[in-house]
């Protein structure tokens, strides 16, 4: 395992993976990280749904990108309109839910993503937030299609995969900090 500082400062946002699928136990390793992190009230209220079948991903990103095209903003209509993939056709795409009547859920998952994308560069696999992925579940049925639990809200998407090259060093130079002493 890597020095946890220099895991921070390498981590990136990682946009272009190799076909090649993961290991189990290092999803297992990633997965672990997530549920160490910090809840509100110790609730620990996530669920998680690993997704490695390359049709049913294809299949996701269609239906979102359909779901923007239709969605009235210019700005996710254009993202739509490019065709792009909106998980970067990462082999593995971890699906992050949780409770629906959790106190804090977009803060206990937020937390579980960090460490999921600090463990994953621990062991050098590549890791992006996916964001748009959570309109993926405004229809019913797609709720049913990942097996997401009744009584779950699905978030956010974690994409996992070797990465095509290395990361860039990080641009950001400037701390913004100010001290009240």
């Amino acid at each position: 395992m890597s020095d946890i500082f220099e895991v921070i400062k390498n981590r990136r946002s990682v946009r272009a993976y190799k076909d090649e699928q993961i290991e189990d136990e290092q999803i297992e390793q990633i997965l672990e990280a997530a549920i160490m992190a910090p809840t509100a009230r110790g609730e620990a209220p996530w669920h998680f749904t690993v997704v490695q079948n390359k049709e049913t991903l294809a299949d996701i990103n269609d239906s979102v990108l359909k779901i923007l095209s239709n969605s009235g903003d210019e700005f996710l209509e254009a993202i739509a309109e490019s065709g792009v993939n909106v998980m970067h056709n990462a082999p593995t795409v971890v699906f992050v839910s949780a409770k629906s009547d959790a106190t804090n859920m977009q803060a206990d998952c937020s937390a579980a993503i960090e460490n999921m994308l600090l463990a994953a560069e621990g062991l050098d696999i590549g890791s992006c937030w996916l964001g748009l992925v959570a309109i993926y579940f405004s229809v019913e049925e797609n709720l049913k299609k990942l097996h997401i639990p009744e009584g779950y809200t699905p978030l956010y998407g974690v994409a996992l995969g070797y990465k095509v090259e290395p990361n860039e060093p990080n641009p950001r130079k400037d701390i913004f900090v100010n001290w009240v002493k």
